[in-house]
């Protein structure tokens, strides 16, 4: 039975990324099951992988897909505590612009019953995110004053809506177009674009920011840095500052030599750099509880991811043409089969 699949043959734009039909399903290893594919994120994180920005990625060709919904239809000889037709959400970094996908069954949280899929796909990278850098690693409490930059996308509109549930006062640098929805979810708008961040956090919170969580990385860490209260926390968590660079790598050794450089400053504020699978590597049992919390409050109503569009596998390179672009409000679901249609 064959089945289709988005790759990346070469690195580059997005018009590089191709449809193509497999002849035979793939056959799970003893230690796999294989999914058919509901739902896949389709974020920016798959820009930088598409674009070879983003380390420990398998040489072309391969598929993207940073995570994805499935329902089991094989399960390998050695698998214990699932069932065929099971729904299960996995991190799997590449692989998931896929119609079938084998995974490793000790990857796999199970899926809460009437959880839609399109909206689950969207926690297991970016709010997972969102939720360690407010939880695991700022250890942020209630009446506390964050910004966020990028406050209007993936990862920033599940900052704002975590953030709301803990009680965060947030500001939010986002374009002008995004202000509105930066309100509703609890922040107050920063237009970055005809404002001075750094000016008008300083009006706004008298004294600084606890927490700066900033993916933009290269010298936008420093204005970032000078938002900071004394004893406040920068967390830097990505470089697209070095998608706008001709020189990329160097933009991304910029970002890390100034996080280095801010560190050793002795005025008491800290930095750190987050990685979704480098605290996976470092606590693995977080992830997994930290995805059923978020599973657990989708299913109850208390999140509910800001999705701009839906598009079939086959859309792909719009999505990543939407992405490349800025011009996503929260996130893109890729829908592969099924349910997630």
């Amino acid at each position: 039975m064959s089945y289709q699949r988005v790759i990346i043959p070469r690195h580059g734009n997005a018009e590089v990324l191709q449809l193509i039909e497999e002849a035979e399903l793939p056959f799970p290893q003893p230690d796999q099951v294989r999914l058919r594919v509901l739902a896949v994120g389709a974020a920016y994180t798959d820009v930088l992988i598409r674009e070879g920005m983003y380390p420990g990625i398998p040489k072309p060709p391969f598929s993207p897909g940073y995570e994805v919904v499935g329902e089991i239809d094989q399960l390998g000889e050695a698998v214990t505590g699932f069932t065929v037709g099971q729904r299960v959400v996995a991190l799997t970094v590449t692989g998931g612009y896929s119609e079938s996908l084998c995974v490793a069954a000790d990857e796999l949280v199970p899926l809460p019953d009437g959880v839609d899929a399109n909206e689950a796909a969207c926690l297991v990278l970016q709010y997972v995110t969102a939720y360690q850098l407010i939880h695991r690693v700022a250890k942020l409490q209630a009446g506390q004053r964050v910004l966020i930059h990028g406050a209007g996308g993936g990862v920033g509109t599940a900052l704002l809506e975590i953030g709301q549930i803990l009680g965060l006062e947030m500001y939010g640098t986002a374009s002008a177009t995004k202000h509105d929805l930066v309100r509703q979810l609890g922040g107050i708008p920063i237009d970055y674009q005809h404002e001075d961040f750094v000016e008008r956090v300083r009006t706004l919170s008298q004294n600084g920011v606890d927490a700066v969580f900033d993916g933009i990385g290269g010298g936008h860490l420093w204005p970032s840095y000078q938002t900071l209260a004394p004893g406040g926390h920068l967390l830097s968590y990505g470089f697209s500052a070095a998608m706008q660079s001709r020189q990329r790598q160097l933009m991304v050794a910029a970002t890390f030599g100034l996080m280095t450089a801010l560190k050793v400053r002795p005025d008491g504020k800290r930095v750190s750099f987050y990685s979704i699978t480098g605290l996976k590597q470092s606590h693995p049992d977080w992830f997994k509880q930290d995805l059923a919390i978020l599973l657990d409050w989708l299913a109850a109503g208390r999140v509910r991811p800001v999705i701009a569009q839906r598009l079939p596998l086959r859309e792909a390179v719009a999505a990543h043409q939407l992405l490349d672009r800025g011009a996503v409000a929260g996130q893109l679901v890729l829908v592969c089969t099924g349910e997630g249609a």
